[in-house]
């Protein structure tokens, strides 16, 4: 292991991961290896079935059964764990509880008052401050989604993982999110770690972009984002990112999925 990889956050080193269906078996990892640095940003992107939500539930400690290291801090990654938080596509809110004790749920051992003031602090950094009383049902989408955003980051992770998580969002609340959690990341800097379809989402918030192909996934390229914040969306240089990861698309899409079975 190298110096730059022995400091990273997260290390993935020759991750395969496979499933047994209908009595044969499918390759959905394959040769993943990957560094991510202390605080940084990245965005992963693949076609539909390539393995990039399956990359992070194992991250997340959500997925068992695979081959390879995973480790986060210099520790295998064995399980779920506070050291991670994770959001989903859909918010996942539980429904009969206030946002406030939703935020709550996962704080255990805090005294009454520190949990408040945990629970406050969070709400106030995703802008919701005037809605700790409300049911998940009383709130938009985009709302729902910064809820389970405090949720997440509630446990001050070390990681937070995020599952496509605008995918079910219009595209005006979209954007909001994306400079929303890009602002938390700014303030906090977390280190983090995006599942997206959306290219233009990818490189607007990553430092880097993680090209996977088609199933077996595999890390096809990484493509390094060097823009400065705020980016502009329609500047030649963001463009050109674009068309670089959108040349990977059409070069993968011209294959056909490969089955082990």
């Amino acid at each position: 292991m190298n110096a730059a990889t022995a400091a990273s956050r997260l290390v993935i080193e020759g991750l395969n991961k496979n499933y047994k269906i209908n009595g044969g078996e499918i390759t959905a990892l394959q040769g993943i290896d990957l560094a991510i640095r202390e605080g940084e940003f990245v965005s992963i992107v693949g076609s539909s079935g390539c393995g990039k939500s399956t990359l992070l539930r194992i991250i997340a400690g959500l997925e068992n059964g695979y081959s390879g290291d995973v480790r986060i801090g210099g520790r295998r990654i064995s399980g779920p764990g506070l050291d991670r938080g994770m959001v989903f596509q859909e918010h996942r809110l539980i429904p009969w509880l206030t946002v406030e004790k939703n935020v709550a749920f996962g704080l255990n051992g805090l005294e009454n008052d520190k949990r408040d003031t945990v629970v406050r602090e969070h709400l106030d950094l995703v802008g919701l401050a005037g809605f700790s009383k409300a049911l998940p049902h009383q709130l938009s989408g985009g709302m729902s989604q910064r809820v389970a955003i405090a949720r997440a980051l509630v446990n001050n992770p070390q990681l937070l993982l995020l599952d496509e998580p605008f995918g079910a969002l219009d595209a005006l609340t979209k954007i909001q999110l994306q400079q929303e959690i890009l602002r938390i990341w700014e303030m906090e800097r977390t280190t983090m770690v995006l599942v997206t379809h959306d290219i233009d989402e990818a490189i607007y918030l990553g430092d880097r972009v993680v090209v996977m192909s088609n199933r077996p996934g595999t890390i096809k390229k990484i493509v390094p984002v060097h823009l400065q914040r705020p980016r502009d969306r329609s500047s030649y240089d963001f463009v050109q990112i674009r068309k670089e990861i959108f040349a990977e698309f059409f070069a993968e899409a011209e294959k056909p999925f490969a089955y082990a079975i």
